[in-house]
Protein backbone atom coordinates (compact mmCIF):
# COMPACT_ATOMS: atom_id res chain seq x y z
CA UNK A 1 0.00 0.00 0.00
CA UNK A 2 1.35 2.86 -1.02
CA UNK A 3 1.78 6.90 1.04
CA UNK A 4 -0.03 8.36 -2.20
CA UNK A 5 -2.72 6.17 -2.06
CA UNK A 6 -3.37 7.69 1.60
CA UNK A 7 -2.88 11.50 0.42
CA UNK A 8 -4.70 11.42 -3.07
CA UNK A 9 -6.66 14.80 -3.85
CA UNK A 10 -10.26 14.55 -3.44
CA UNK A 11 -10.68 10.66 -3.99
CA UNK A 12 -12.69 8.50 -2.41
CA UNK A 13 -10.80 6.41 0.58
CA UNK A 14 -11.87 2.89 0.94
CA UNK A 15 -13.99 1.77 3.55
CA UNK A 16 -11.28 -0.19 5.41
CA UNK A 17 -9.20 3.35 5.18
CA UNK A 18 -11.97 5.32 6.25
CA UNK A 19 -12.70 3.18 9.21
CA UNK A 20 -8.91 3.03 10.48
CA UNK A 21 -8.91 6.59 9.73
CA UNK A 22 -12.12 7.37 11.92
CA UNK A 23 -10.29 5.25 14.64
CA UNK A 24 -7.28 6.80 14.80
CA UNK A 25 -9.07 10.47 14.75
CA UNK A 26 -9.75 9.01 18.58
CA UNK A 27 -6.89 6.91 19.42
CA UNK A 28 -4.23 9.75 18.61
CA UNK A 29 -6.09 12.51 21.49
CA UNK A 30 -6.18 9.39 23.83
CA UNK A 31 -2.17 8.46 23.29
CA UNK A 32 -1.52 12.44 24.00
CA UNK A 33 -3.65 12.42 27.08
CA UNK A 34 -2.36 9.17 27.99
CA UNK A 35 0.75 10.09 27.49
CA UNK A 36 1.31 13.49 29.46
CA UNK A 37 -0.87 11.28 32.86
CA UNK A 38 1.49 8.46 32.79
CA UNK A 39 4.77 9.20 31.54
CA UNK A 40 6.79 11.25 34.00
CA UNK A 41 9.28 12.98 32.05
CA UNK A 42 6.80 14.66 29.61
CA UNK A 43 4.69 16.77 31.68
CA UNK A 44 4.02 16.20 35.13
CA UNK A 45 4.75 19.55 37.17
CA UNK A 46 3.39 18.76 40.45
CA UNK A 47 4.22 15.61 43.29
CA UNK A 48 1.96 13.70 44.83
CA UNK A 49 2.85 13.14 48.13
CA UNK A 50 3.41 9.53 49.72
CA UNK A 51 4.90 9.87 52.45
CA UNK A 52 5.46 13.73 54.08
CA UNK A 53 8.29 13.12 55.98
CA UNK A 54 9.06 15.93 58.73
CA UNK A 55 7.57 18.91 56.35
CA UNK A 56 4.63 19.85 58.73
CA UNK A 57 2.29 20.91 56.16
CA UNK A 58 2.65 17.84 53.73
CA UNK A 59 -0.02 15.35 54.09
CA UNK A 60 -0.67 12.16 51.94
CA UNK A 61 -2.16 11.98 48.77
CA UNK A 62 -1.38 16.18 48.85
CA UNK A 63 -0.28 17.83 45.73
CA UNK A 64 2.55 20.21 45.65
CA UNK A 65 4.54 22.13 42.90
CA UNK A 66 7.70 20.38 42.31
CA UNK A 67 9.52 23.49 42.87
CA UNK A 68 8.30 23.26 46.35
CA UNK A 69 8.92 19.73 46.71
CA UNK A 70 12.56 20.18 45.68
CA UNK A 71 13.12 22.85 47.96
CA UNK A 72 11.15 20.85 51.21
CA UNK A 73 13.42 18.07 50.28
CA UNK A 74 16.83 19.67 50.25
CA UNK A 75 15.98 22.05 53.31
CA UNK A 76 15.18 18.26 55.11
CA UNK A 77 18.49 16.49 53.84
CA UNK A 78 20.18 19.86 54.90
CA UNK A 79 18.50 19.47 58.24
CA UNK A 80 19.38 15.95 58.27
CA UNK A 81 15.55 15.25 59.17
CA UNK A 82 13.18 12.79 57.06
CA UNK A 83 12.77 13.97 53.64
CA UNK A 84 9.24 13.77 51.89
CA UNK A 85 8.91 11.09 49.13
CA UNK A 86 6.72 11.61 46.25
CA UNK A 87 5.65 10.41 42.58
CA UNK A 88 5.59 13.37 39.43
CA UNK A 89 1.22 13.83 38.67
CA UNK A 90 -0.69 16.44 36.91
CA UNK A 91 -2.29 18.76 38.14
CA UNK A 92 -5.74 17.97 39.97
CA UNK A 93 -7.44 19.50 36.92
CA UNK A 94 -6.15 16.90 34.26
CA UNK A 95 -7.01 13.60 35.84
CA UNK A 96 -5.54 10.18 34.50
CA UNK A 97 -7.81 8.44 31.48
CA UNK A 98 -8.60 5.70 33.67
CA UNK A 99 -9.31 8.27 36.70
CA UNK A 100 -12.38 9.15 34.13
CA UNK A 101 -13.41 6.27 32.83
CA UNK A 102 -13.94 4.74 36.43
CA UNK A 103 -16.01 7.99 37.14
CA UNK A 104 -18.17 7.77 34.02
CA UNK A 105 -18.83 4.18 35.49
CA UNK A 106 -19.88 5.26 38.86
CA UNK A 107 -21.54 8.42 37.94
CA UNK A 108 -24.82 5.98 36.09
CA UNK A 109 -23.96 3.41 39.24
CA UNK A 110 -23.26 5.10 42.35
CA UNK A 111 -25.07 8.11 44.35
CA UNK A 112 -23.93 11.54 43.94
CA UNK A 113 -22.22 12.10 47.62
CA UNK A 114 -24.08 15.76 47.78
CA UNK A 115 -27.18 15.95 49.32
CA UNK A 116 -28.56 18.08 46.45
CA UNK A 117 -26.97 16.31 43.85
CA UNK A 118 -28.54 14.67 41.10
CA UNK A 119 -27.25 11.43 39.37
CA UNK A 120 -25.76 11.97 36.35
CA UNK A 121 -28.47 9.86 33.89
CA UNK A 122 -30.68 12.22 36.09
CA UNK A 123 -29.05 15.44 34.56
CA UNK A 124 -28.43 14.30 30.94
CA UNK A 125 -32.36 13.23 30.75
CA UNK A 126 -33.20 16.79 31.56
CA UNK A 127 -30.18 18.23 29.61
CA UNK A 128 -31.76 16.26 26.65
CA UNK A 129 -35.15 17.65 26.94
CA UNK A 130 -34.44 21.07 27.05
CA UNK A 131 -32.65 20.65 23.81
CA UNK A 132 -35.51 18.41 22.19
CA UNK A 133 -37.88 20.96 23.00
CA UNK A 134 -35.80 23.93 22.10
CA UNK A 135 -34.69 22.43 18.57
CA UNK A 136 -38.50 20.83 17.86
CA UNK A 137 -39.87 24.85 18.22
CA UNK A 138 -36.97 26.30 16.29
CA UNK A 139 -37.40 23.68 13.58
CA UNK A 140 -41.52 24.37 13.38
CA UNK A 141 -40.93 27.93 12.60
CA UNK A 142 -37.24 28.35 11.28
CA UNK A 143 -37.73 25.15 8.15
CA UNK A 144 -40.98 26.80 6.51
CA UNK A 145 -39.97 29.96 6.78
CA UNK A 146 -36.20 29.47 5.45
CA UNK A 147 -37.81 26.87 2.34
CA UNK A 148 -40.65 30.44 1.97
CA UNK A 149 -37.25 33.09 1.60
CA UNK A 150 -35.34 30.52 -0.86
CA UNK A 151 -38.16 30.29 -2.81
CA UNK A 152 -39.89 33.60 -2.89
CA UNK A 153 -37.68 36.70 -3.10
CA UNK A 154 -40.21 39.21 -2.02
CA UNK A 155 -40.50 37.06 1.20
CA UNK A 156 -36.55 36.95 1.46
CA UNK A 157 -36.74 40.40 1.28
CA UNK A 158 -39.21 41.42 3.83
CA UNK A 159 -37.52 38.53 6.54
CA UNK A 160 -33.66 37.88 5.65
CA UNK A 161 -32.50 41.75 6.25
CA UNK A 162 -33.51 41.95 10.08
CA UNK A 163 -32.55 37.74 10.69
CA UNK A 164 -29.05 39.04 9.31
CA UNK A 165 -29.22 41.25 11.87
CA UNK A 166 -30.29 39.44 14.68
CA UNK A 167 -28.17 36.45 14.21
CA UNK A 168 -25.18 38.59 15.26
CA UNK A 169 -26.97 39.16 18.52
CA UNK A 170 -25.32 36.76 21.21
CA UNK A 171 -28.24 34.52 22.53
CA UNK A 172 -26.99 34.74 26.18
CA UNK A 173 -27.45 38.33 26.35
CA UNK A 174 -31.05 37.60 26.33
CA UNK A 175 -30.99 35.59 28.94
CA UNK A 176 -32.30 38.15 31.75
CA UNK A 177 -35.21 38.97 29.80
CA UNK A 178 -36.21 35.34 29.43
CA UNK A 179 -36.10 34.94 32.70
CA UNK A 180 -38.60 37.98 33.47
CA UNK A 181 -40.92 36.49 30.68
CA UNK A 182 -40.53 33.22 31.01
CA UNK A 183 -39.55 32.55 35.04
CA UNK A 184 -36.94 30.90 36.16
CA UNK A 185 -37.72 27.18 35.49
CA UNK A 186 -36.96 25.38 31.80
CA UNK A 187 -38.94 27.89 29.59
CA UNK A 188 -35.85 30.24 29.49
CA UNK A 189 -33.52 27.57 29.12
CA UNK A 190 -35.23 26.38 25.83
CA UNK A 191 -35.80 29.95 24.79
CA UNK A 192 -32.19 30.34 24.48
CA UNK A 193 -31.85 27.20 22.36
CA UNK A 194 -34.65 28.73 20.39
CA UNK A 195 -32.95 31.92 20.05
CA UNK A 196 -29.03 30.58 19.00
CA UNK A 197 -30.52 28.49 16.21
CA UNK A 198 -33.28 29.73 15.09
CA UNK A 199 -32.28 32.82 12.86
CA UNK A 200 -29.04 30.29 11.76
CA UNK A 201 -31.70 27.79 10.47
CA UNK A 202 -33.82 30.40 8.27
CA UNK A 203 -30.71 31.37 6.83
CA UNK A 204 -28.96 28.11 5.94
CA UNK A 205 -32.26 26.34 4.69
CA UNK A 206 -33.29 29.37 2.69
CA UNK A 207 -29.71 29.07 1.16
CA UNK A 208 -29.97 25.45 0.85
CA UNK A 209 -33.92 25.51 -1.02
CA UNK A 210 -31.64 28.55 -3.63
CA UNK A 211 -29.70 25.73 -4.64
CA UNK A 212 -32.54 23.94 -6.15
CA UNK A 213 -31.57 23.34 -9.98
CA UNK A 214 -34.37 26.18 -11.53
CA UNK A 215 -35.08 24.41 -14.34
CA UNK A 216 -36.67 22.01 -12.35
CA UNK A 217 -39.23 25.09 -11.23
CA UNK A 218 -39.54 26.36 -14.67
CA UNK A 219 -40.46 22.70 -16.03
CA UNK A 220 -43.28 22.47 -13.17
CA UNK A 221 -44.83 26.17 -13.62
CA UNK A 222 -44.79 24.87 -17.61
CA UNK A 223 -46.74 22.02 -16.56
CA UNK A 224 -49.27 24.52 -14.92
CA UNK A 225 -48.13 23.19 -11.23
CA UNK A 226 -49.88 25.55 -8.94
CA UNK A 227 -47.52 27.79 -6.42
CA UNK A 228 -48.47 25.70 -3.55
CA UNK A 229 -47.95 22.61 -5.41
CA UNK A 230 -44.86 23.83 -6.37
CA UNK A 231 -43.25 24.02 -2.86
CA UNK A 232 -45.63 20.17 -1.69
CA UNK A 233 -44.05 18.20 -4.80
CA UNK A 234 -41.66 19.65 -6.42
CA UNK A 235 -39.24 21.90 -3.93
CA UNK A 236 -39.43 20.28 -0.57
CA UNK A 237 -39.13 16.73 -2.18
CA UNK A 238 -35.99 18.46 -4.21
CA UNK A 239 -34.08 19.59 -1.13
CA UNK A 240 -35.24 16.88 1.60
CA UNK A 241 -31.89 15.04 1.42
CA UNK A 242 -29.90 18.38 1.94
CA UNK A 243 -32.60 19.86 4.46
CA UNK A 244 -31.88 16.87 6.62
CA UNK A 245 -27.90 17.45 7.15
CA UNK A 246 -28.39 20.86 7.35
CA UNK A 247 -30.80 20.10 10.56
CA UNK A 248 -28.07 17.51 11.39
CA UNK A 249 -25.36 20.18 11.52
CA UNK A 250 -27.62 23.00 13.61
CA UNK A 251 -28.32 20.06 15.94
CA UNK A 252 -24.77 20.33 17.04
CA UNK A 253 -25.67 24.01 17.71
CA UNK A 254 -28.52 23.48 19.92
CA UNK A 255 -25.67 21.69 22.12
CA UNK A 256 -23.11 23.99 22.06
CA UNK A 257 -26.17 26.76 23.02
CA UNK A 258 -27.49 24.14 26.29
CA UNK A 259 -24.34 25.04 28.66
CA UNK A 260 -25.50 28.79 28.00
CA UNK A 261 -28.85 28.12 28.51
CA UNK A 262 -28.72 26.20 31.20
CA UNK A 263 -27.05 28.86 33.64
CA UNK A 264 -30.08 30.85 33.37
CA UNK A 265 -32.63 30.61 35.85
CA UNK A 266 -32.78 27.50 38.35
CA UNK A 267 -29.33 25.20 37.97
CA UNK A 268 -30.42 21.98 36.64
CA UNK A 269 -29.32 19.53 33.85
CA UNK A 270 -25.70 18.63 33.32
CA UNK A 271 -24.27 22.35 33.23
CA UNK A 272 -25.47 22.07 37.03
CA UNK A 273 -23.87 18.84 37.92
CA UNK A 274 -20.26 19.44 35.54
CA UNK A 275 -20.15 23.31 37.58
CA UNK A 276 -21.19 21.36 41.24
CA UNK A 277 -18.60 18.58 40.57
CA UNK A 278 -15.83 21.53 40.06
CA UNK A 279 -16.90 23.08 43.04
CA UNK A 280 -15.85 20.18 44.86
CA UNK A 281 -12.71 19.44 42.41
CA UNK A 282 -13.81 16.24 41.12
CA UNK A 283 -12.78 16.75 38.14
CA UNK A 284 -12.46 13.05 36.89
CA UNK A 285 -16.17 13.62 37.15
CA UNK A 286 -16.15 16.72 35.29
CA UNK A 287 -14.08 15.27 32.18
CA UNK A 288 -16.78 12.21 32.41
CA UNK A 289 -19.74 14.44 31.92
CA UNK A 290 -18.07 16.49 29.10
CA UNK A 291 -17.16 13.05 27.69
CA UNK A 292 -20.65 11.45 27.78
CA UNK A 293 -22.32 15.22 25.78
CA UNK A 294 -20.03 14.22 23.22
CA UNK A 295 -20.79 10.22 22.86
CA UNK A 296 -24.37 11.13 22.76
CA UNK A 297 -23.83 14.36 20.18
CA UNK A 298 -22.00 11.79 17.84
CA UNK A 299 -24.10 8.65 18.71
CA UNK A 300 -26.88 10.60 17.59
CA UNK A 301 -25.40 11.84 14.63
CA UNK A 302 -24.52 8.80 13.31
CA UNK A 303 -27.65 7.26 13.99
CA UNK A 304 -29.44 10.11 11.83
CA UNK A 305 -26.43 9.59 9.48
CA UNK A 306 -27.36 5.84 9.42
CA UNK A 307 -30.89 6.63 9.19
CA UNK A 308 -30.80 8.86 6.02
CA UNK A 309 -29.05 6.01 4.04
CA UNK A 310 -32.48 4.45 4.16
CA UNK A 311 -34.68 7.85 4.29
CA UNK A 312 -32.89 8.93 0.64
CA UNK A 313 -31.54 5.98 -0.94
CA UNK A 314 -30.98 8.31 -4.42
CA UNK A 315 -28.86 11.01 -2.32
CA UNK A 316 -25.04 9.85 -3.24
CA UNK A 317 -23.88 11.95 -0.24
CA UNK A 318 -25.69 10.24 2.24
CA UNK A 319 -24.73 6.86 0.86
CA UNK A 320 -21.08 8.23 1.27
CA UNK A 321 -21.11 8.90 5.21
Amino acid sequence: MSLASWFAVRRELSPNKRKLLGIGSFLLPLMVWCAVSYVPFIWHPMVLISNPGAVDYFQADMLVDKVVFKDELVNMQAANKTVPQGVPANPIYLPAPDAVAKALYTGFTHAPEQRDGMWLHESLWHSIQIIFWGFLISSLIGVPLGILCGTYTAISRLFEPFIEFFRYLPAPAFGALAVAILGIYDGPKIAIIVIGTLFQQILIIANTTRKLDYSLLEAALTLGTSKFKLLIHVIIPGILPELYRDQRILLGWAWTYLIVAELIGTSSGITWFITQQARYQHFDNVYAAIIIIGIIGLGGDLLLAALSKTLFPWDRSANKE
